[in-house]
């Protein structure tokens, strides 16, 4: 069963009133990233190839920082630290307005005792101009039943 959106706000660091819906809580944009150099996965483990931080839109200085994305693959950091409790499974998954604008954001299970501010891959397809803030994805969480909790490599990923 799908815990309720107050429930999930209760494990997001931090969260807006306006963040929280009836079956999730919406992460927001903290950064954008192109990677450059190649990744690799093997059976004994991973390599995560260089990525650098793509440039924010410079057009108006005064306004709201932003990306301007053309077509490509990107790899989105979100704003907000996430824990997901034991006995639950997380899923996060694309805002309509993202595939609205011809973009899918790919995501993967974040495990019982994963905690981080984590990442999704952001498929564009048709140029975008996204605001660092903005609300680009959805998590949810559901009753799990498991053995032993998340204790990988991503385990408190980008809040130190």
């Amino acid at each position: 069963m799908f815990k309720s959106g107050a429930f999930v706000a209760e494990q997001i660091d931090p969260v807006a009133e306006a963040q929280i819906q009836p079956n999730g809580v919406d992460l927001t944009l903290d950064a954008v990233f192109e990677q450059i150099d190649p990744g690799r996965i093997g059976r004994d483990g991973k390599e995560i190839g260089e990525r650098q931080s793509v440039p924010r839109d410079e057009r108006d200085e005064d306004g709201p920082e932003t990306y301007y994305l053309t077509p490509g693959g990107f790899v989105v950091r979100y704003a907000e630290t996430v824990r997901i409790p034991e006995n639950h499974v997380g899923y996060i998954y694309p805002r309509s307005s993202l595939l609205r604008n011809s973009c899918m954001l790919n995501t993967a299970v974040w495990d019982a005792g994963y905690e981080g501010r984590g990442e999704g891959l952001l498929q564009v397809h048709h140029d975008v101009e996204l605001e660092r803030g903005a609300r680009i994805a959805q998590l949810v969480l559901a009753d799990a039943e498991h053995e032993g909790t998340y204790d990988g490599s991503y385990q408190g990923e980008h809040t130190g």
